[in-house]
């Protein structure tokens, strides 16, 4: 047992190398997080209104100081440390570059699929969903589990947009709805990553 004046001991190399990962990962993904929950709000607020109404207008400044709230959590100086070290599997950054390109190539498969369909009005559900689903192999490549959450409840918001648009809900009001929730999912979990790592 040590005394509260003797000082902490000092991590292994490889200790500190698994820390200084464990924190840059956890820095990029609420960067990442917070902005792509930027996006999403940006495409809700134009279900509001016109572009020079009041409602969008209102809802991007608030998307506007939500996320710089994430990116400052994220981003601060005085965090403090992961309460854990991610254990990454072998060639997880291959492994995320693979998701994000399916990722990208669904996402453009929806976006021709729903136009080619003369439906456009699904495109909101249909990219929520491929981005719900991509976040399920994300939690073990990154090893956080929290993604899981993630990917749940944007592929729950993905499969309220389409019935939402199957009852007659107009398609503003889905992009809204689609938009903002998927946003404000993105942004609870980028300051969960923020603050617990």
């Amino acid at each position: 047992m040590t005394s509260s004046t003797e000082p902490a001991p000092t991590p292994s190399a490889p200790d500190a190398e698994c820390l200084a990962l464990t924190r840059q990962l956890r820095r990029r993904g609420t960067v990442v997080l917070s902005v792509f929950a930027l996006a999403w709000a940006f495409a809700g607020a134009s279900g509001t209104g016109t572009a020079t109404d009041a409602v969008p207008v209102a809802v991007e400044a608030a998307a506007l100081a939500i996320t710089a709230a994430a990116l400052y959590l994220g981003l601060r100086k005085d965090a403090r440390p992961s309460p854990r070290t991610v254990d990454l599997p072998a060639n997880w950054a291959r492994g995320v570059g693979l998701v994000n390109g399916v990722e990208l190539l669904a996402i453009v498969a929806v976006i021709a699929a729903a136009n080619a369909s003369g439906h456009p009005e699904y495109i909101p559900a249909g990219i929520a969903l491929v981005v719900g689903l991509h976040f399920f192999p994300l939690a073990r490549l990154y090893d956080q589990g929290q993604y899981r959450w993630t990917g749940a409840l944007l592929t729950a918001v993905a499969v309220l947009g389409a019935v939402l648009i199957l009852a007659g809900v107009s398609a503003e009001t889905v992009r809204a709805m689609v938009g903002l929730a998927c946003a404000a999912v993105l942004w609870a979990s980028a300051c969960h990553l923020a603050v617990r790592g």
